[in-house]
């Protein structure tokens, strides 16, 4: 049987300690926030902000999301600051123009040092609170550089030594190989309505026309689960 924790395990069949759950709103860490909290005593949802025009739109989804999901294991939503714009400057990514549309490629959506960003405070975060582990979503395939297991593990490993502690980040749907099709299997019957993946918002709906918009689209459809989203176009 896996050990707690395990990414090949996942979710694991016990649970003994707490765990902290990177959280976006979109669809796989959704799914992945709603298995943790049927296994684990405790599951610390972490949201970021780093300033994205689609932010805002995101917590309210997510918002909507945790209600729906309430559980005792279920912890309030920890929120933390980390803003890029004196990085980014006038990045599509903090501005809204010149959004990538629903044909463009993945390389258009790539955001320089994301994962270094939402990794770095909650996992100093997690050392500070006595969580020993932080699940994320990424999936299988994905190509950019900070989303490899590498990158995954010696980041955890150099926060860890920074602070003389030991914190894990497991990336389980990435281990078990999964696609975005294969997670919306598994969040059949949750409340995925509740969930945001859209980079050019119109208030809190979906665009419909945005490079993530595709993405969420053809992955209700290659999963032949029904899609609930809400969409402008």
């Amino acid at each position: 049987m896996p050990l707690p924790g395990s990414d090949a395990g996942w979710p694991p069949a016990v649970a003994d300690g707490p765990l902290a759950v990177l959280v976006s709103g979109g669809l796989d860490s959704a799914v992945l926030l709603a298995e943790a909290v049927r296994v684990y005593p405790a599951v610390h949802p972490i949201f970021v902000r780093v300033g994205s025009v689609w932010e805002a739109a995101e917590f309210f989804h997510l918002t909507r999301f945790l209600a729906a999901i309430a559980s005792p294991t279920l912890c309030p939503c920890v929120e933390l600051v980390q803003p890029v714009g004196d990085l980014y400057g006038r990045h599509w990514s903090l501005t809204g123009h010149g959004t990538p549309g629903k044909e463009s490629p993945d390389e258009d959506v790539y955001l320089p040092g994301r994962n270094v960003l939402l990794l770095a405070k909650p996992l100093l975060w997690c050392h500070l609170n006595g969580v020993p582990e932080l699940a994320t979503a990424p999936l299988t395939g994905n190509p950019f550089p900070d989303a490899t297991a590498d990158f995954y593990t010696g980041f955890a490993r150099l926060v860890s030594q920074a602070v003389t502690g030991r914190v894990r980040v497991l990336r389980p749907y990435a281990a078990l190989q999964l696609s975005k099709a294969d997670v919306l299997r598994r969040g059949r019957g949750m409340p995925l309505a509740h969930t945001f993946s859209c980079i050019r918002p119109v208030g809190t709906r979906h665009c419909g026309t945005c490079n993530k918009c595709g993405e969420r689209q053809a992955g209700f459809a290659a999963a032949s689960v029904p899609d609930p989203t809400d969409y402008v176009d």
